[in-house]
């Protein structure tokens, strides 16, 4: 076997297949977003070589620097407000064992297994400004009037509440996972030791986490930069562009005004900015894991 796998030609057969799939399905297709993104090309016929004008106008263009900004607000409310609470609850569920764990573990990641569809129209029947939930609600407390959250100056954060809300079940997961994985032994020995349940949480879970956070906290930041089909259905970047993310935009500006040109300068953009948010990130981590 050893001298099986110390053939050069065995060794290039198995690397071969995942080195095709990996530069027809990830590097072509980049190689040539940046070919197009310094072109005009409209979808159809030829494309005529612009250079970085592409690029110039990105960043003269005051709906991009929106979309961005909406895409960093929502990434702020993933890691401030989504995280916190779905660590706090993962920990709360490990606690407390039983029937009780699988059943709340389930309804809280149960919007995750719902169409994105069916919960963007959801959200749209609760925003109703008629007959909706939040009205009726609104009413309970003596509001008059309607009151229409995906209008001009609040729709931003009602998008913001739904996509929070909705990833809330994958992040909560995935950090339920992460304290099922540490060592039952050590939470032994603290409560032996006399250690409260804050200080379980705070000096042992949490330190303990500092891989699965930092894996979350990235996957939150890059899925908050790619977000799309949510907003697109619930209010394909209106009122005007106030819920313009870089995904939908980039699909309004490729597809719908044909400027597929346009579109790859955006998407090539969104490629860096991701890249920068995961090297940002790793740096951060690991100079906490230094400074510890």
């Amino acid at each position: 076997m050893h001298k099986l796998y110390s053939n050069k030609l065995v060794i290039f057969s198995l690397v071969l297949p995942g080195l095709l799939t990996f530069v027809v399905a990830i590097l072509a297709p980049i190689i040539l977003s940046v070919y197009y993104s310094l072109t005009d090309y409209s979808g159809l016929g030829d494309a005529t070589f612009l250079g970085i004008a592409n690029y110039i106008t990105l960043f003269q263009d005051g709906v991009f620097w929106r979309a961005l900004l909406n895409s960093a607000l929502l990434a702020i409310g993933f890691i401030f407000i989504q995280h916190p609470i779905a660590v706090f609850v993962a920990w709360k569920l490990d606690r407390l064992q039983g029937k009780a764990e699988g059943l709340l573990r389930c309804i809280y990641f149960l919007p995750n297994v719902i169409s994105v569809a069916v919960i963007a129209y959801l959200w749209k029947f609760i925003y109703n400004p008629n007959f909706g939930l939040l009205q009726k609600i609104l009413e309970f407390f003596g509001y008059e009037g309607n009151f229409n959250a995906l209008g001009s100056g609040t729709a931003i954060w009602a998008v913001l509440v739904v996509l929070i809300w909705h990833g809330f079940g994958w992040g909560m997961l995935i950090y339920y996972t992460g304290i099922k994985n540490i060592d039952q032994v050590v939470y032994e020995a603290a409560a032996i030791d006399g250690a409260t349940d804050r200080q379980i949480f705070f000096r042992i879970t949490l330190p303990l986490m500092k891989p699965v956070i930092k894996y979350n906290v990235t996957l939150a930041i890059i899925s908050a930069l790619k977000q799309m089909e949510t907003v697109y259905l619930l209010t394909n970047g209106g009122p005007g562009n106030e819920t313009q993310f870089l995904a939908t935009y980039l699909y309004k500006q490729a597809f719908g005004s044909y400027k597929y040109g346009y579109g790859n300068a955006i998407s090539v953009v969104f490629i860096i900015v991701c890249l920068a948010a995961t090297v940002i990130m790793n740096k951060v981590f690991a100079e906490r894991k230094e400074a510890v």
